[in-house]
């Protein structure tokens, strides 16, 4: 996946939008306020932090070398992925685990909202 690829991805969530709090070279996606990826797209290697269930977390880290613990992030909730090394259909499925994870944690009205989006 390139970066331009994995900007589209995160964009097509319901209500995502990209952000840049961290300053111009760091991408931040969002859903309604709250982070689901975070990477800096012209970086190389490429590389995405992705919220991740803390069990989830350990096993991938297990079964990928490409997947470590979230680089400047709780540890135990966002995995880094090097891009690269996990096949795209992974990179896929991690990221809409990670935006689906963030969505679970918005209060009701908002899921509700997001829903009828």
């Amino acid at each position: 996946m390139t970066p331009q690829q994995l900007r589209d991805f995160c964009l097509e969530f319901d209500a995502s939008v990209e952000e840049f709090p961290f300053g111009p070279e760091i991408s931040v996606f969002k859903v309604l306020g709250k982070m689901f990826a975070l990477s800096t797209l012209d970086a190389r290697p490429l590389t995405v932090n992705l919220k991740c269930d803390p069990d989830d977390a350990v096993r991938l880290r297990e079964e990928h070398e490409a997947v470590v613990p979230g680089w400047h992030m709780n540890k135990r909730h966002w995995n880094t992925v090097t891009v690269s090394g996990v096949p795209d259909r992974l990179l896929r499925e991690l990221v809409e685990v990670s935006y689906d994870l963030v969505v679970a944690g918005l209060p009701r009205a908002q899921r509700l909202r997001l829903d009828r989006a």
